[in-house]
């Protein structure tokens, strides 16, 4: 099993700081989350190079003993260098579908997907909101950026048979605002 964790509420916006850590009430997600993975047999922790999914793997981390293994390519979907503004460019994204995405982004998601895919079994991986939607909606053949929402902390479980993902269980959905 691979279990994909959206991080935990950030202390801010993508529109107020690129890199947040995790907000009291993040912290306190990344705590309750925790708690459940550690009813699972998990070995290996990858974690999203930015602060709010450390932080968020730092909980599961403490509890398990295990060590998070920084993966680059579970990271936040890049920002073209020509966009001035984030804030409309993603929520454009999101709403849209991959066919008009940039091709810095198309990379992103190929890459993202390859590197679950590699994954060894009994795997954590704490990611992003549009991360864990592009897996679930390549595995679910859609075209939609958005398939649904992981709320924070959610855990989307998937299914690594050599190579080969298959979705399992999509995480606990919230209709939250992504920035």
């Amino acid at each position: 099993m691979i279990y994909l964790v959206r991080h935990g509420q950030a202390a801010a916006s993508w529109g107020e700081h690129p890199d947040p850590g995790l907000s009291d009430l993040g912290r306190t997600q990344a705590t309750h989350a925790a708690e459940i993975l550690n009813d699972k047999a998990i070995e290996h922790v990858y974690t999203s190079p930015m602060a709010r999914c450390q932080e968020t793997a730092a909980a599961f981390v403490l509890a398990s003993n295990l060590q998070a293994v920084i993966e680059p390519r579970v990271t936040e979907i890049p920002t073209p260098s020509d966009v001035t503004d984030r804030v409309p460019w993603l929520r454009a994204l999101v709403g849209g579908e991959w066919a008009s995405a940039p091709q810095l982004v198309t990379d992103w998601r190929d890459a993202l997907i390859k590197a679950v895919s590699e994954l060894p079994a009994q795997s954590v991986v704490f990611t992003h909101f549009v991360a864990i939607n592009a897996i679930v909606g390549a595995l679910e053949n859609t075209a939609a950026v958005t398939v649904f929402r992981p709320n924070y902390c959610s855990i989307t479980r998937l299914e690594n048979r050599d190579g080969d993902l298959s979705l399992v269980a999509r995480g606990e959905s919230l209709e939250t605002k992504v920035l």
